[in-house]
């Protein structure tokens, strides 16, 4: 038998979640039985690290509910590795309030999901020009996203600029059927996903018409000074050291840069040097550039986007 803080019916039910499914995750993860009451958990183990691990689990999940945060499976998956690198003390930092950063289209709040997501939220809010690197699903590009329409809503910017190389990193647009739009959407997908998710469809369709959201290809940043707008560089691990050199240098006054990449997923050609690498690698020591690094800890997807790729960097090693 474990003792746990939860003395409530209610508390209980808000930890266990719809028809006890949280309840159910967690007996899938270690492998136990478990039954809930107010005030102790009794578990179908002797492994005294197991019980250890799940008195953790549940005395953080309690100091979740108790500061009006909703259990969900996702949470659950991330204090239980919390626990197993022996970071759980790191969750009541995570959980401690909510910190909105903007509203969903439908109204739903968004929050940082893990202490990452609050660091680079942080950096956004500190720096001027912001790198973004890690695994796919850590959350990126969506909260550069969510985090430049806030700025865009409270008037603090007058543009949003939202690009990455199209083609992989050769931008060759030219044999693609349709005009420009045509051409480069499927590319820029991503992008559009997370700006109908924050602003819905028809309101971005018309600051895109409105040129209040630019959304274009690497290869027509050339040339301009971007200033007063927040802009966004995705998928920059494909970049050039020449392309990242030439969108670098476009920042303008009262502006906002965000780069975000996944140096594992890199397309370029082989030979050719990455400048998201090499960029971070130059820029490391400058003070007013935050270099942000998420790792498979902080995917936020289905969970099985973390299993894979945990096993990728298994054989990877291999």
């Amino acid at each position: 038998m474990i003792e746990i803080g939860a003395k409530s019916i209610d508390e209980i039910k808000q930890i266990s979640g719809d028809e006890s499914k949280n309840i159910q995750l967690i007996e899938d993860l270690y492998k136990v039985k478990i039954n809930i009451n107010p005030g102790e958990l009794i578990v179908d183990t002797t492994d005294e690290e197991i019980l250890n691990k799940i008195s953790k689990m549940f005395e953080i999940l309690l100091y979740m509910v108790n500061n009006d945060h909703t259990v969900t499976k996702r949470d659950i998956i991330y204090i239980r590795n919390l626990i197993d690198e022996k970071k759980e003390s790191f969750a009541y930092k995570l959980y401690e309030k909510k910190r909105m950063i903007e509203r969903t289209f439908e109204g739903k709040p968004i929050y940082p999901k893990t202490l990452k997501q609050i660091e680079y939220i942080k950096a956004l809010e500190n720096h001027d020009m912001v790198f973004g690197i890690g695994p796919a699903g850590t959350g990126k590009t969506y909260l550069a996203v969510v985090y430049a329409v806030s700025l865009l809503k409270k008037g603090l910017i007058k543009k949003l600029i939202l690009t990455r190389p199209a083609v992989e990193a050769g931008e060759s647009l030219g044999y693609l059927p349709g005009d420009l739009k045509e051409k480069i959407d499927p590319y820029l997908r991503p992008l559009y996903d997370a700006l109908y998710d924050t602003l819905g469809e028809d309101t971005t369709t018309n600051y895109i018409e409105r040129n209040i959201i630019e959304i274009a290809p690497l290869a027509y940043m050339r040339g301009r000074t971007l200033e007063n707008s927040f802009v966004i560089l995705d998928e920059a691990q494909n970049t050039t050291t020449m392309q990242m050199k030439m969108f670098l240098t476009r920042l303008g006054f009262n502006s906002k840069m965000v780069v975000t990449g996944d140096i594992t997923q890199i397309d370029l050609p082989s030979g050719k040097k990455s400048g998201l690498v090499e960029a971070c690698q130059i820029l490391k020591d400058i003070k007013q550039i935050c270099i942000v690094e998420f790792e498979k800890l902080d995917v936020v997807r289905h969970p099985l986007v973390q299993l894979i790729i945990e096993c990728y960097e298994r054989n990877g090693k291999q």
